[in-house]
């Protein structure tokens, strides 16, 4: 049997004997850890053995971070005892776990994007000789890092022009250049492309031949079949099972994920596209540097349905949705939402035509981190009737708005009047979700958004996403994850160095011609079945 649950573990017996297994190299015993309204770890066990990668499966708020956060120091456990090689250690700080071999790569990265790659890697943990920094060394030694772990990094490179795939390989030049043989990898594929997940499961492979040991922390179930040796589940704080990645399937992690069954396939019936709601002409935009990543582009979508836009990250995706949305002045062209020309609006003016946007960043771009929950819920329309009168907020409008949203969209919470910040990426992510897809629209702009959700929030976001086509909405989804897009949309443009490269009926979008496309190939090259 692949899966079992917590009671069928041999936990009781054989893993809590007092002498550990000679090849554990990290275990954590009746972790319990509690916040004010939650308890987030109860009473959880954990082993990680040598040369092994053990994932953390659960989903969002299920307790994942929380636990990996107390073996690496940062929070200090209410019950419960850790031991590191067979001995019982006790964590003051991350600095101590560090000290014990252990490293962590966060989900979002702790990174300075000024500095140089050599001197992210090395701040506070500097080579000297004498009073002086030891540039050359530290250099050295990184480059060796990088050319044993095939990690392909410049020392000099800085950091903030690097690809987020490149930053986070950064992030393990850290922990690896502090001695770590124990990893704890937090959501490392969140926020990478297809291609990066490829690199960077062969990178992890790198690292087991040379005797690290790895907790891999994730929701996304084919990755768990593609890189697990054990699998643990939380959910809702507590160890509900465990599964071996050789016999498990999608199916059967998702249903002890979530405690019931999942569907894979988006049920949607066919489009009934109406007038053109959105309609983009010879628009080119420029990105930061001011070198233009969205060059002539034409695009049209219409009332009822989903236009998908695939493509690799980089392909001026988020200057597309930015110029659209109005966060980002274009070069040239012309944007126009339900026929009028909205070119120069600022996003206010563009939210008030009925136009819904989840932003691909939604720390930067879509939360107030220190704003509570209910404010987070009308960031872009307090000012309207419904929240406001007189230039007053009114607060129990604000909070009655925010419970019925929470409990909509499930966003797991101890309260409304929490800061957004504190919650996990996934439940910040159903949020922003919540505010965007509850507005009166007639356009909705979604950039990733799945990113950081586990298997059963995305089946529900997708459900949304549909039947707001189905109301009438026109729907422009933009998403890494070609899998998603082939879903969901009823048309398909392929997004090529700011331009499509094609774009097809859904029927005609195959796998392997957007793949096609998305590389850079002739957008004529004949279809092999």
């Amino acid at each position: 049997m692949a899966l079992q649950s917590g009671a069928d573990q041999p936990g009781a017996d054989e893993s809590r004997a007092d002498e550990a297994s000679p090849d554990v190299v990290l275990e954590a015993r009746g972790i319990t850890k509690r916040f004010p309204g939650v308890l987030a770890n109860d009473t959880v066990d954990f082993a990680l053995r040598r040369g092994q990668v053990h994932c953390l499966l659960g989903e969002n708020g299920a307790g994942k971070s929380t636990l990996m956060n107390v073996v690496f120091g940062l929070y200090q456990p209410d019950a419960g005892e850790l031991l590191v090689r067979g001995e019982p250690v006790r964590f003051r700080s991350s600095a101590d776990a560090i000290a014990a071999g252990i490293g962590m790569v966060h989900q979002h990265f702790q990174l300075v994007p000024v500095m140089a790659v050599w001197e992210n890697v090395v701040l506070g943990d500097e080579l000297t000789r004498g009073p002086l920094l030891d540039r050359g060394a530290a250099r050295a030694r990184i480059a060796e890092l990088s050319e044993r772990y095939s990690l392909a990094i410049d020392p000099d490179a800085v950091v903030g022009e690097l690809s987020v795939g490149a930053q986070q390989r950064v992030e393990l030049l850290k922990a690896l250049f502090r001695d770590a043989d124990i990893l704890i990898l937090d959501e490392p594929t969140a926020v990478l492309t297809p291609q990066e997940v490829d690199g960077f499961f062969e990178i992890v492979r790198s690292l087991l031949d040379r005797g690290i040991s790895v907790v891999f922390i994730t929701h996304k179930l084919r990755e768990v079949l593609a890189v697990a040796d054990e699998v643990t589940v939380l959910r809702g704080g507590k160890a509900v099972g465990r599964a071996d990645p050789r016999t498990a399937t999608q199916g059967s992690l998702a249903t002890l994920m979530v405690g019931r069954d999942v569907s894979f396939e988006v049920d949607k019936a066919p489009a009934e596209p109406g007038a053109v709601v959105l309609r983009v002409v010879d628009l080119t935009v420029a990105d930061d540097r001011g070198v233009p990543t969205v060059s002539g582009l034409e695009l049209q979508v219409r009332a009822g349905e989903i236009f998908g836009v695939a493509g690799v990250e980089g392909n001026g995706q988020r200057e597309l949705v930015e110029a659209i949305t109005g966060i980002r002045p274009s070069v040239s062209g012309s944007v126009a939402i339900g026929g009028t020309d909205v070119t120069g609006w600022n996003p206010r003016r563009i939210a008030d035509l009925g136009v819904g946007h989840v932003p691909e960043d939604r720390s930067k771009d879509g939360l107030v981190g220190p704003f509570s929950l209910a404010d987070n819920l009308v960031l872009n329309r307090y000012h309207r009737a419904e929240f406001s009168r007189r230039f007053v907020v009114r607060r129990d409008a604000v909070r009655r708005n925010a419970e019925r949203l929470v409990a909509d969209f499930d966003v797991r919470t101890t309260g409304v009047d929490v800061p957004a910040g504190t919650l996990s990426g996934g439940n910040q992510q159903k949020l922003v979700i919540a505010r965007e897809l509850s507005a009166d629209l007639s356009l909705l702009i979604v950039a990733q958004p799945t990113r950081g959700l586990d298997v059963g929030s995305i089946e529900f976001i997708h459900r949304q996403i549909v039947a707001r086509r189905d109301e009438g909405v026109a729907v422009l989804l933009v998403s890494a994850e070609l899998d998603e897009v082939l879903s969901l949309a009823d048309r398909v443009g392929v997004l090529y160095r700011g331009r499509f490269a094609e774009v097809l009926d859904r029927e005609e979008a195959t796998r392997r011609r957007c793949g096609m496309l998305m590389g850079g190939a002739d957008q004529h090259a004949e279809e092999v079945a």
